[in-house]
């Protein structure tokens, strides 16, 4: 379980370009709950998703964790998320197994082969693990990245359409997944464009350029 906290953005606006994306975004997101950003195509939903994660600085607001800024807190804050980006972010010539295990390093979280293994069997990749990932198909892809999020260990998980390619039972573990990381006192922010199912916590929209 995760102990509480709280993720908020304060008057955030976005500018890409010459353009305001949005304005005035405010929300405020406890432990154990979702925030689900809508909105049509170029309302900014993205460019929201990477003001979150740091990728991108916003025009002017800011968000807070616990309260702090996270431009202050820096590692201390990155430290707490996890992110899956509407592109898988994977290297073709590499296995699932070695993708994951590679980008679990990367981010400071050293895991071995069995967990590597656990987590990418909960996405439905059995047996094809040890496959080069550019023989998998774009749903299989799309599983490969989100098998980050089980051994991330992180309260905070940022994901933009984390649902996109996948069919009816991968849509399912991933709702399932979900609904147990915000049981334990977790937090998510993500993009989509179905309904979310049955998830027993407490579930925020935020609906941009409305």
């Amino acid at each position: 379980f995760f102990p509480p906290t709280v993720l908020a953005s304060a008057n955030l606006a976005c500018v890409r370009g010459e353009r305001l994306i949005f304005s005035d975004v405010s929300f405020t997101l406890p432990a154990g709950a979702a925030l689900v950003v809508t909105g049509a195509n170029g309302s900014g939903k993205t460019s929201l998703l990477r003001i979150v994660c740091g990728l991108l600085e916003a025009e002017s607001g800011e968000i807070l964790w616990n309260g702090s800024s996270t431009r202050a807190l820096g590692d201390d804050y990155f430290s707490a998320l996890a992110y899956v980006g509407h592109h898988n972010g994977l290297k073709d010539d590499l296995s699932a197994v070695e993708n994951l295990r590679i980008w679990a390093g990367v981010a400071g979280i050293p895991i071995d082969r069995n967990t590597a293994l656990s987590a990418l069997r909960r996405f439905g990749l059995e047996g094809r693990e040890d496959f080069p990932v550019r023989w998998l198909s774009q749903g299989q892809k799309r599983r490969a990245a989100l098998a980050r999020l089980p051994v991330a260990r992180r309260p905070l998980w940022v994901m933009d359409e984390p649902f996109a390619g996948l069919d009816r039972a991968a849509t399912d573990s991933v709702e399932s997944l979900l609904g147990e990381h915000l049981a334990g006192g977790g937090m998510a922010v993500l993009t989509t464009h179905q309904p979310l199912g049955d998830i027993a916590a407490p579930v925020q929209p935020l609906v941009l350029g409305h």
